[in-house]
């Protein structure tokens, strides 16, 4: 496949400003506004729209390609630790645990968007789709602009329908987070008003904080909420991966795991979002729908040619190797003993300074939102985040 050509047009202004003036301003702490590096990527209403199509197309065949029974082998195949079954097949086979939200990362390519992988359980860049970018263009000067930044809005009907689900609940709840991570604050805090504005009582808290009990009158999670006061949530959400829990917390996941099937609390992102975030659902996929034009090769074994090794659950594009016949390139990280998945290589769409521009697809019930980053190599967390307007 040759790159595509990414077409950018100048997008300057205080967008730090402009949020806070939207009231926003919590938004911005840690600089996620700095993401933004004065231009913004240019898509036809064409192409924005095939994203959001893929997305729909894409999440709708992970559902079809999941067994209904979720057999050990399969749960195997998928890298999914053993600890996690209960939870998982619980949530997959009950409606009311709901899947609130994800992010496709895509390439754009001359045939269309090929998928690259799902973040279908703790997927970040929250503030700066569904918040930065969209302030970013009363800061450029372009409020008549089309863009697709629609996640927001996309999160308080998920969070209506996740309620209405489970109305036999208090709809108190509990957003959770590493208390280290200013970023992933301020993701939750974003969340948080989305569900506020869906009826919901919403707390912020970090997970170290939380006290979970499975015992007596105060069987449940627990959270202060003021001077010696505690409330308890039936509703929880946790910006914390679902496999780190079941590697680094099973004593945590076992009382949730009874939490969950005594109605104690209802967690999202579900645990069977984990079937979806594994790479080697991407294998799964590739078999199940061989030569979707959705998607790229990918196999648990080597691939001929040039082809992408990723670990089952690396994040931040840690321990990635880029194979064509020999190692081309390896980014250093904490991933490299976990099970790997093998994709074709793909070229992303390049603008004329040789940033490659990966697109952010999310998923919320829909595909409603796209943000786009960029960077000379491999994407991760920290590469530059473009805003996008849509031509018609």
């Amino acid at each position: 496949m040759g790159n595509k050509t990414v077409r950018l047009t100048s997008h300057t202004g205080d967008v730090e400003t402009a949020v806070r003036g939207l009231g926003w301003e919590w938004c911005v702490e840690d600089g996620c506004a700095n993401y933004v590096p004065g231009e913004a990527v240019i898509v036809s209403e064409k192409e924005a729209d095939a994203l959001l199509d893929a997305a729909d197309t894409l999440y709708d065949m992970m559902v079809q390609a999941v067994p209904d029974a979720l057999p050990d082998a399969f749960l195997q195949v998928l890298g999914i630790p053993e600890n996690l079954w209960p939870l998982v097949r619980q949530s997959w086979n009950d409606e009311r645990h709901w899947h609130l939200y994800g992010r496709f990362d895509l390439a754009q390519t001359p045939e269309g968007p090929k998928l690259i992988e799902f973040n279908a359980d703790t997927a970040t860049s929250i503030p700066e789709t569904a918040v930065v970018q969209w302030a970013s263009l009363a800061a450029a000067g372009k409020k008549d602009a089309n863009q697709y930044s629609g996640l927001y809005e996309a999160l308080v009907e998920q969070f209506k329908s996740w309620r209405m689900l489970n109305d036999d609940l208090p709809p108190a709840l509990l957003l959770t987070y590493i208390g280290a991570s200013a970023e992933d604050e301020t993701n939750c805090a974003i969340i948080a008003q989305a569900a506020r504005e869906a009826g919901f009582d919403a707390h912020l808290c970090p997970i170290e904080d939380v006290t979970v009990s499975t015992e007596g009158a105060e069987k449940g999670v627990w959270a202060q909420v003021g001077a010696e006061q505690w409330q308890q949530f039936p509703f929880l959400f946790k910006l914390l991966p679902w496999e780190q829990i079941a590697w680094e917390e099973p004593e945590l996941l076992e009382s949730l795991t009874l939490l969950s099937r005594t109605r104690n609390v209802v967690i999202a992102n579900p645990a069977y979002t984990l079937l979806f975030q594994s790479k080697g659902m991407l294998a799964w996929l590739w078999k199940a729908f061989p030569y979707h034009p959705l998607l790229l090769e990918a196999d648990l074994e080597p691939l001929k040619g040039k082809y992408i090794r990723k670990p089952y659950f690396g994040r931040e594009g840690q321990s990635v190797e880029v194979v064509d016949r020999v190692r081309v390139t390896k980014m250093e990280g904490e991933y490299d003993a976990q099970k790997q998945v093998y994709q074709r290589w793909c070229d992303l769409p390049e603008d004329g300074n040789n940033y490659q521009y990966q697109a952010g697809v999310f998923w919320a019930g829909e595909g409603c939102a796209i943000g786009f980053r960029r960077e000379k190599g491999i994407i991760t967390n920290l590469s530059q985040f473009v805003p996008h307007l849509v031509e018609g």
